[in-house]
Formats: C-alpha cells, sequence, structure tokens
C-alpha cells in the first residue's frame, strides 16, 4: 500500500508541475516573457498539485502528512491533525520527526510503531504504525495507523488466556487433591462423604466456569443473535424470577416486581434471560439475608429498560469501573465462596450488545446498586388499547 501511495502522492506533487508547466509555456500569447510566463505556471501547477495531494489525503484510511524540505506540512489529513500531529503546520511529535529526519537522510523508507502522549495535557497515549517515505528531493510523505484499539484488543487477549488458566487451575487442582484425600481415607466412611461433597461443589464449580468461558466467546463472536424473534420482556422477567427463587429463598429474600405490558424486543429470549438471571444471581449473592430484591421493567420513550437493584453494601467507585471486566470480581473472596467466576456482568454486557443496547450500573456504596439493561423496543404486532402495569411481590 506504501509504495503505490507514495509513488501516487510523488506523481501529484512534481509530475504535475512539470507537465502543466510545459502546456502552458505552449500556450503563451507572446505578452509575457518566458521568465514571467514560466513563473506563473510553476504557481498554477503547485496549487493544482496540492489540491490533489489534499484529495488523494482524504480518501487515505491512514493518517498522512506531506512535508517540505524545510519539515513544514504542506498537506495534512484531517485525522492526522484531529490527532494532534501537527499544529500550524509543524509536525509536533519528537519521535515523528526523528523517524521523517532519518528517512529523509537514508533516502529509504523507514517504519516504526510508537507510542506517542495524545495530547499536552495528561497521561494518554496513542500507539501508532508509522512509515515515512522520500516522495523526491523535496518532500517527505509520513502515514500513521492508529494502532492504539489493536494493541489494547491484543492485551485483553493475553489477559484473557492467563485467567482462564488461571481460573481453571483452581477446581482441577481442588478435585485433583480431594480424589488423593478420597484414596488415603478409603476407610474412613465420613471423610470420604465429606470430600466427596467437596469434590461435587469444585466440580459444579468447573462446569459453570467452562459454560460461562464457552458462552462468552461465543458471544464475542456473534454480533447479533442468530433469527431475531419478538420477546416478551415480561415472559422474561418472570422466567428470570422463576428461576432464582429457591436460590433467594436460601437467603431468606424476597423479589418485588413490577413490569409493563406491551414490552417487546427483538432478539433471543434465552439469551435475555441469561442476562437477567447473571444480575439476580449477583443481586443475590451479594446482598445480605432477609433483604428484597427489586426488579423494574418499563418504557423509556423507544427503549426497554430492565432494572435489577438490591440492598448490598454497593460498590466503590474505583470498582465501578471494572466490574464488566471478564474475572473481575468485587470481593473476590465471597465470590469463591459462593461459586462466583467473575465472567457473570461480561456475559451481561456482551448480550446488551448484541441486542443492540447496553447494561448500565448505579451504586452507592452503604446504599445497594442497580443494575439496567436498555434494549431498543419492538412494536408488537397487537397491542393492548390499555397497557396496565403488574406488580407483585414474591
Amino acid at each position: 500500500m506504501l509504495v503505490p501511495v507514495a509513488a501516487g502522492c510523488a506523481g501529484l506533487l512534481f509530475g504535475a508541475a512539470g507537465g502543466w508547466g510545459v502546456g502552458r509555456r505552449r500556450r503563451g500569447d507572446g505578452d509575457l516573457s518566458r521568465d514571467a510566463q514560466t513563473a506563473i505556471d510553476a504557481v498554477e501547477a503547485q496549487a493544482r498539485a496540492d489540491a490533489a495531494v489534499s484529495d488523494v489525503l482524504l480518501v487515505l484510511r491512514s493518517s498522512a502528512i506531506v512535508l517540505d524540505a524545510h519539515e513544514r506540512a504542506v498537506a495534512v489529513s484531517p485525522t492526522a491533525r484531529a490527532l494532534g500531529f501537527v499544529r500550524d503546520d509543524t509536525l509536533v511529535q519528537p519521535d515523528l520527526l526523528e523517524l521523517t529526519r532519518t528517512a529523509r537522510r537514508t533516502h529509504a523508507i523507514h517504519e516504526a510503531e510508537l507510542d506517542l502522549p495524545r495530547g499536552p495535557l495528561g497521561t494518554g497515549e496513542i500507539t501508532v504504525a508509522a512509515r515515512a517515505a522520500p516522495l523526491g528531493d523535496r518532500h517527505l510523505l509520513l502515514l500513521l495507523e492508529d494502532r492504539t484499539q489493536a494493541r489494547r484488543v491484543e492485551a485483553v487477549r493475553r489477559d484473557f488466556v492467563a485467567n482462564v488458566s488461571h481460573e481453571l487451575k483452581t477446581p482441577v487442582g481442588g478435585i485433583a487433591l480431594l480424589a488423593e484425600a478420597v484414596l488415603d481415607a478409603a476407610d474412613d466412611p465420613e471423610a470420604v462423604a465429606r470430600f466427596a461433597r467437596r469434590i461435587k461443589i469444585e466440580s459444579t464449580r468447573l462446569t459453570r466456569l467452562v459454560k460461562e468461558i464457552v458462552d462468552l466467546s461465543r458471544l464475542q463472536t456473534a454480533e447479533t443473535p442468530e433469527d431475531p424473534q419478538l420477546v416478551d420482556i415480561d415472559e422474561v422477567v418472570q422466567e428470570s424470577v422463576d428461576l432464582m427463587l429457591t436460590l433467594a429463598e436460601g437467603k431468606r429474600m424476597s423479589f418485588r416486581v413490577s413490569s409493563a405490558e406491551d414490552l417487546f424486543v427483538y432478539g433471543d429470549s434465552s439469551m435475555l434471560v441469561t442476562a437477567l438471571t447473571n444480575l439476580l444471581t449477583n443481586a443475590i449473592a451479594y446482598s445480605p439475608e432477609d433483604t428484597r430484591i427489586t426488579v423494574v421493567s418499563r418504557a423509556v420513550e423507544d427503549i426497554v429498560e430492565i432494572s435489577v437493584t438490591d440492598q448490598g453494601r454497593g460498590i466503590s467507585g474505583e470498582d465501578q469501573e471494572r466490574v464488566f471486566e471478564r474475572f473481575y470480581r468485587v470481593d473476590a473472596a465471597r465470590s469463591r465462596a459462593t461459586g462466583g467466576t467473575g465472567l457473570g456482568l461480561a456475559i451481561v454486557k456482551h448480550i446488551c450488545a448484541n441486542h443492540g443496547g447496553e447494561v448500565t450500573l448505579w451504586s452507592q456504596e452503604g446504599r445497594g446498586s442497580t443494575f439496567t439493561m436498555r434494549l431498543p423496543r419492538a412494536q408488537s404486532d397487537v397491542l393492548s388499547p390499555n397497557p396496565l402495569s403488574k406488580e407483585h411481590s414474591t
């Protein structure tokens, strides 16, 4: 890609000036001296060349800058200027300037991947793949591709692999140790029973972890649900609450459900139930006994909102920024005690995204938390003439 672009820009900068200049000289009317006519031709040719180069830079996917012999930016793509690489026709990044000087000095293409300050303030950085190519003796083309997102994705992938390896080692190692303990305690039926119960707990945890890893991987590779159907949100809420009743009763907790009629979205009902049960599971796990969880579904203009509010201890501002990360746990000790994998909220996030929506969080320490799934609303084929709000406690 670089060589054709460099050649094209070189042709526009230099070939145009020579060709157009000759053409005008042949059409000279004799009223001007040859030197004056040549100067006019050169100015007009340069103006046309600059305009043509600007048009080329506009269609490039990479940010692009053309520098003259005095290191002045004579052509700059909008993205290069927006990212702050050029100010007042001056290349302001020292690392980029050094790369261009090396390319100019050696008369060869040079490239590098650089971490550059995102702006004059703060600590933000942008990662770019930079290529500098001389264009003749006077000009130089600098191409810049933003690699920040790719670098971030690669870091997330590495962390994911490391986290999966770590999370799998815990139950697998526990099962192996417990199996050895069972063999050593073969003559003690009571000990064997105790160890067998622990093996069952660890195997259940391992099964859940593998299932959630597979689910998350599937969600990340699917942009939208396959064969989306019209989904009744009231049915999703009721099914999710029914699934969580036994878990809630174990902690003497109750549900308060308030759902509006005629709330529909297009998508996958089972996936939405999975997302909502994950939110309810978290609410139960992180709330004290004898408390209530409130589930509210409603329409806000063209958006369907499903909120889950608990009476737990709340989430700190620092943790709120990370709760949707894979394997992140606000309270790692409690998550392990309850069998949590740290993947539940990441799954909720991806299910909402795959349905064209999002999940938001409000929380204050000491006052509980509210997670809200926000999804695009769809109109049902048959609407009730007088939608009512249904409310009950479970």
